[in-house]
C-alpha cells in the first residue's frame, strides 16, 4: 500500500505522474512497433506462400498443355488405351495433382493472412493493464 504521508508537494507529484505517463506511452509505442514488425513478418510469410501457390496454379495450366500430359498419354497408349482416351485421362490426372498442390499452398497463405493472426495481442493487454494502473493511481 502507498505511503499516505508523502512529503512531496502537489506540483512534484503531478510532475512525477506526467513523467511516468510519458514514459509509459513511449514504452507502449515501442512495444506496438515491435509487435507490428513481428506481425508483418508473419504476414509476409503468408504472402510468400500465397505467391508460391499462385505460381503452382499457373504451372498447373502449363503442365496440362505440356510434355507431362503427352508423356503420360504415350504411356497409357502403350498399355492398350486408345489415343483419345489416354490423352484425356492424362490431362485429368496431371491437372488434379497440380491443382491440389496449388490449393494447399494458397490455403496456407490465406490462413497466415487472417485477421486474428495480425492482432496486437501483447500491446492490447499491456494497454489495458496500464489503464487499470492509471485508474488505481487517480
Amino acid at each position: 500500500m502507498a505511503d499516505t504521508h508523502d512529503s512531496r508537494s502537489l506540483s512534484e507529484l503531478v510532475t512525477g505522474l506526467v513523467g511516468d505517463i510519458s514514459g509509459l506511452f513511449r514504452k507502449e509505442i515501442s512495444l506496438a512497433r515491435a509487435e507490428v514488425s513481428e506481425k508483418m513478418s508473419k504476414a509476409m510469410t503468408g504472402v510468400e506462400a500465397l505467391i508460391a501457390g499462385v505460381i503452382f496454379a499457373i504451372g498447373a495450366v502449363g503442365v496440362l498443355l505440356a510434355g507431362l500430359v503427352a508423356g503420360l498419354a504415350a504411356f497409357l497408349v502403350a498399355r492398350g488405351f486408345s489415343e483419345h482416351a489416354a490423352e484425356s485421362l492424362s490431362a485429368v490426372v496431371v491437372g488434379v495433382v497440380i491443382a491440389l498442390i496449388a490449393w494447399g499452398m494458397i490455403s496456407k497463405g490465406l490462413n497466415a493472412l487472417k485477421g486474428e493472426n495480425l492482432n496486437l495481442d501483447r500491446t492490447t493487454t499491456s494497454l489495458r493493464r496500464d489503464a487499470q494502473v492509471l485508474k488505481e493511481r487517480t
